[in-house]
């Protein structure tokens, strides 16, 4: 699946809990990226500054829908679905 234009779902929904050029604290789920320019588009594709996590990300229907709105819906699901459980060995908590 190629990426639908206008998108930008992966560069918003989910987190990026390492530094990372231009966000030394990563990102938070739901907070724009601050490559993501104005025609929702990676300014950082093809660099190697971008993150692993981005570079590594896969468009597919399983997770951008048949919509950005979808898209948007279905990452922030599985951001919230991939959190450690609190009080969970390893989860800080």
């Amino acid at each position: 699946m190629q990426c639908r234009e206008g998108c930008g779902a992966c560069c918003i929904a989910p987190s990026i809990a390492r530094p990372y050029h231009g966000m030394p604290l990563g990102k938070a789920a739901g907070e724009r990226c601050a490559h993501l320019d104005e025609n929702m588009r990676c300014l950082l594709f093809g660099d190697p500054r971008r993150p692993l996590f981005c570079s590594t990300f896969a468009a597919e229907p399983a997770v951008c829908g048949e919509s950005r709105e979808q898209a948007l819906r279905i990452l922030a699901e599985l951001e919230v679905l991939t959190q450690p459980a609190a009080g969970m060995p390893g989860s800080g908590g």
